[in-house]
């Protein structure tokens, strides 16, 4: 099995401006000179994450997801990243993933931040995906997501790396760090975690700590408090000899979840 290469854009979203947040993106992802199979973006990377969907949630069929697949065809990688959207006369917090073949994987919040009223605006999600990319099987969660380990159990090797995009914010870096950190030492897979720098307009300030972490806990990178664009390069070989070698997983619990 080859190596996947995954590269992180931390950014300094503007608050509320999905033509100027589509531009930065456009730029950093056509300045990267290192190959990349998959480019990871932030949660509500158009828009920053704003409660204000009847104004700036889009229809799949606008210019946000157009231009996640019309980048993803000319840069021939997949992208990822959450955007607001509306469907059916509901929003939700999306995850989006464009593929070069011009296929789109989605995926909704299961669960929504009730702190900051996310509950009373969006509809959550009621699945996991699990995208295949080079061999490699990536599940994709979104930032809140992460404090549930339930729903982000690695039962049977169901994936080998789990992306968490976010807008977490700096008084709780260190829940982030030390959970990304957890998320990948119970479920033995590698960690992405791309979150955003900055001030919203909420006035929150976010430090960013993107990461990536291998599955013994080891973190291979993370940066703070400047935008940037990162690509690691992860073993396959790593990963199947440390499962095999401490298979864990063998003992893990079965686990169901209630459909709602």
């Amino acid at each position: 099995m080859q190596n996947l290469k995954i590269t992180l854009i931390q950014a300094d979203l503007v608050w509320e401006d999905i033509r100027a947040n589509l531009a930065f993106f456009d730029k950093e992802i056509k300045a990267l000179s290192r190959p990349t199979d998959l480019i990871i973006l932030p949660e509500m990377f158009s828009t920053g994450f704003s409660m204000n969907a009847e104004s700036l949630a889009q229809l799949m069929t606008e210019s946000a997801v157009a231009w996640l697949l019309e980048t993803a065809f000319e840069k021939n990688t997949d992208i990822v990243g959450s955007l607001m959207i509306k469907e059916n006369n509901r929003f939700y917090n999306r995850l989006c993933w464009a593929r070069p073949n011009g296929k789109l994987l989605t995926n909704d919040k299961k669960h929504l931040f009730c702190f900051a009223g996310e509950d009373k605006v969006f509809t959550p999600g009621r699945k996991n995906i699990t995208v295949e990319l080079s061999g490699w099987k990536i599940r994709p969660f979104i930032c809140y997501d992460l404090r549930f380990p339930c729903w982000t159990r690695n039962l049977r090797q169901e994936f080998d790396l789990a992306i968490f995009v976010a807008n977490w914010p700096a008084r709780r870096s260190a829940h982030w760090k030390t959970l990304l950190k957890a998320r990948a030492i119970e479920n033995q897979c590698y960690v992405a975690g791309v979150n955003r720098v900055g001030i919203d307009g909420n006035h929150l300030e976010y430090s960013g700590d993107s990461s990536v972490i291998d599955p013994f806990g080891k973190i291979l990178f993370s940066k703070k408090d400047q935008p940037l664009s990162h690509t690691t390069e992860l073993s396959f070989s790593l990963l199947s000899e440390y499962r095999k070698k401490f298979p864990a997983w063998l003992d893990g619990d079965e686990i169901y979840f209630k459909e709602y």
